[in-house]
């Protein structure tokens, strides 16, 4: 076995950082519950730090969706057969597991997507039929994905409609006083990721909404980095629209969430034609279904609703102030650990953080040092996670970037750093 297969434990991580962790919450019993967590990779233990790209699956949820399809698979709605109408019942029920985990004020608000993509791009190409004009602007920050760039340049271009950027300050937070300077009476609307997946950067969500209707604008949210780490509370943040994909919230892939107040989504046209979202057709006039079918054109992806409300319950069962108690302690430990490797450099270093630390070592490139990490069985995410104008502001290639999840350790942080500091000595 080579070097790097086999990281010896020649370093172990000191640090003061008090615990901060529940002492009721159990990671090993959490740890049991993901099937994954047991594999070996180039022989070795699996440490998995790539939850901002997708979270693993507990066997709960896997279950969920094994059951699905071995007892009660059939269409949605209209269905008199019973199969069909056990669906649908599962189906809705999952709504409303939804609706109070984010604390909608209605069923309706909560219409089924394809993730945080899919609710975004739905928003954005409803405003530019017959609502944005030219003229009008819209406002996104200079750390969004690029799910929350992309839509906005497409709906300028469709409208006429000028898009504007908020700056991103050295030490990873937002430009609160230049945001502030783009607000004007031509502001129609602001798109602003709740957390940053690049750099775990969390945004003072509730002061940059209050602000964005200050001057009568809408706001569209991003939540698909906070949804995982935190209780959020859609009618406390006063979002007109707020966006999540269960596959970072340790359900399924190929599902998400689009809320929206109820008034706004009956005023927006359709996103798409067919399927549940009609009441009437006729070649000479069609209408539209009610809220919140008006926007969930096709056959749904109901094994993935019925799995995320699954994934739901087993976060509700931990509790979210358990998960994010803990998730922080792996945060401070994580900074204070991997801060003590000669040239190590956290970017967005001054940043209130959600379970992201994206760093560089040195003048080793991103990608090398994940692919030697890989094979000491750590995975990271290398690169410039969808979010290139951000690495272009701090002038780099990119970054490794570890992002913790529920089932996370201290030991596999230290695990983290003895990879990076025998990446370094190989590499650097």
């Amino acid at each position: 076995m080579s070097e790097l297969q086999n990281p010896t434990m020649d370093h172990v991580v000191k640090s003061n950082i008090s615990e901060l962790s529940d002492i009721n919450y159990d990671v090993e019993s959490v740890r049991n519950d993901f099937p994954i967590l047991s594999r070996k990779i180039h022989d070795q233990d699996l440490v998995y730090f790539d939850n901002a790209a997708t979270t693993q699956k507990p066997a709960s949820v896997i279950q969920t969706l094994t059951r699905f399809y071995s007892e009660q698979n059939a269409n949605v709605h209209r269905g008199i057969h019973t199969l069909s109408q056990e669906a649908s019942d599962a189906f809705e029920a999952a709504r409303g597991t939804i609706k109070k985990f984010i604390n909608a004020a209605s069923e309706q608000e909560v219409v089924f997507t394809t993730g945080t993509t899919g609710g975004i791009n739905l928003v954005a190409t409803a405003l530019s039929r017959g609502i944005l004009r030219p003229g009008d602007e819209i406002v996104i920050s200079g750390m969004e994905h690029h799910s929350n760039i992309v839509p906005w340049q497409m709906a300028c271009e469709y409208t006429g409609a000028i898009l504007k950027v908020i700056d991103v300050l050295p030490d990873g937070t937002l430009d609160l006083e230049h945001y502030e300077s783009l607000l004007t009476e031509k502001t129609r609307l602001v798109s602003i990721g709740h957390t940053s997946n690049a750099i775990g950067t969390i945004h003072p969500l509730k002061a940059i909404i209050d602000l964005a209707h200050s001057a009568e604008a809408l706001v569209m949210v991003d939540g698909a980095q906070a949804v995982p780490h935190e209780s959020v509370d859609v009618v406390a943040l006063d979002a007109d629209f707020f966006a999540f994909s269960s596959h970072k919230v340790y359900g399924p892939t190929g599902f998400g969430v689009l809320y929206g107040k109820k008034d706004l989504l009956e005023m927006l046209p359709p996103y798409q034609g067919g399927g549940d979202m009609i009441e009437t057709v006729s070649f000479e006039k069609t209408t539209y279904n009610t809220l919140p079918f008006k926007f969930e054109a096709g056959t749904p992806n109901i094994a993935g609703a019925i799995a995320f409300a699954a994934a739901i319950d087993y976060l509700n069962e931990i509790g979210m102030d358990a998960v994010r108690k803990h998730e922080q302690g792996l945060i401070e430990y994580g900074l204070d650990a991997l801060g003590s490797i000669p040239g190590m450099r956290i970017i967005g270093d001054g940043c209130p953080r959600a379970s992201v630390i994206s760093f560089l070592v040195g003048d080793i490139h991103p990608y090398d040092a994940g692919t030697f990490l890989d094979r000491m069985g750590i995975a990271v995410r290398t690169g410039h996670h969808c979010a290139m104008p951000l690495m272009n502001r701090f002038k780099i290639p990119g970054t490794i970037r570890a992002s913790f999840g529920m089932y996370n350790t201290r030991s596999e942080i230290d695990a983290l750093v003895k990879g990076v500091e025998r990446v370094r000595g190989i590499l650097a």
